[in-house]
């Protein structure tokens, strides 16, 4: 008989753990039963049922509620499962508090991003904290995304290590090609074929750093006036980032696009990818950047010195620091065998060490192992 797995995440948004999650369950469907508790309606579970996986409406928006736990230890009873695993810090309390209950399953979480990390106020921050910790002892393994978040937990929080796997997050490899040519999205902002395009892509918010890459646009025009600049994403700051970039005399030649979903075209049409976050967990951007061969620009924190080695697969720099940055961008432009030998390599780099198979068959056998199963 299959072994029976409930993901449990609140897919509020189509995010990082989102995407993981729908990963495994397409690679691991044929060999376990697999079924998801989240709330209904997003991409997320839009996305679930092309799989034919059977979905649990579970409301997690609100932090301390005791129907998600009453409704995910019912899921647990009902449909005998063997193994909870989820992601994100209100999915995370409510499957440890009904896994405990239930005292029939096995607990997973991914860490993606600690706690302390949350774009969230001081006192949420405890609050969340908190839970965390009233909870992690029910845990029988943590999965981390880097080995940055590995010390955290192990040396921060004293975790024993054999609690804690690192598995860095795949994509699907194939599905990107170097090659693909997409001059339309470029006719659509009236950018011709041969114009310098630097592009960032995420949220806007402090995290990602993304005044630095304005101001560093100013330098880099005055250098390269032909260049221009793609800033794709929403939230909270981007009416302060126009302001910046008017106040600097370069609004015609920064794009705001809003959210897009069609990363891979997107990446087709830039040059290079800048990456100027302030901190990060292990970006997947940069993995679909490197995928599509380009060049990228990122600040040296340890998620991304993980994925990308100085001067090998692109460029690291300080971050908070628009010089640096400015003059890495500028090295890559003014040096077409550079960028080309930067984006090679990195395809090369995520073809061995980040393809999505990976990912499953390494989140598999730590499935096994905490099952007790002999993969024979």
């Amino acid at each position: 008989m299959k072994s029976s797995i409930l993901y449990v995440i609140d897919g509020l948004e189509f995010g990082g753990g989102e995407r993981v999650f729908l990963q495994l369950a397409f690679g691991l469907k044929d060999r376990y039963r697999i079924c998801v508790a989240t709330n209904t309606g997003g991409k997320f579970a839009q996305e679930l049922s092309k799989l034919d996986i059977q979905i649990f409406s579970v409301d997690m928006s609100r932090q301390l509620a005791l129907k998600p736990i009453r409704q995910i230890r019912d899921i647990i009873l009902q449909n005998r499962i063997d193994l909870v695993h989820s992601q994100g810090a209100r999915a995370d309390f409510f499957a440890r508090i009904a896994g405990k209950i239930a005292e029939s399953s096995h607990i997973l979480c991914t860490v993606a991003m600690p706690v302390e990390g949350f774009d969230v106020t001081p006192l949420r921050k405890r609050v969340y904290r908190f839970i965390d910790q009233l909870s992690e002892n029910y845990v029988d393994r943590f999965l981390v995304v880097s080995n940055a978040l590995k010390q955290s937990l192990t040396l921060g929080r004293g975790i024993s290590s054999e609690r804690v796997v690192r598995i860095y997050n795949g994509i699907e490899v194939n599905e990107y090609q170097p090659n693909l040519k997409v001059n339309n999205l470029r006719n659509e902002w009236g950018i011709a074929h041969a114009d310098p395009l630097v592009g960032a892509i995420g949220r806007l918010v402090w995290q990602k750093g993304l005044e630095h890459l304005i101001q560093a646009a100013a330098e880099i025009l005055a250098a390269v006036p032909e260049a221009w600049f793609l800033v794709v994403g929403k939230g909270p700051l981007r009416p302060n980032l126009e302001t910046l970039a008017r106040e600097l005399n370069i609004s015609d030649r920064i794009i705001f696009t809003g959210f897009r979903s069609d990363i891979r075209e997107l990446l087709s049409a830039i040059d290079i990818l800048v990456v100027p976050s302030l901190l990060e967990g292990f970006p997947v951007i940069t993995l679909e950047a490197m995928a599509m061969a380009k060049p990228i620009v990122a600040t040296q924190l340890p998620g991304i010195k993980e994925q990308i080695s100085d001067g090998v697969e692109g460029i690291l720099v300080p971050p908070n620091n628009s010089k640096a940055l400015g003059v890495a961008v500028l090295s890559i432009l003014q040096d077409k065998k550079l960028a080309s030998t930067l984006g090679g390599a990195a395809r090369s780099r995520v073809e061995s060490c980040f393809s999505v198979e990976k990912m499953v068959g390494e989140t598999e056998k730590v499935y096994l192992s905490v099952l007790k199963v002999n993969d024979d």
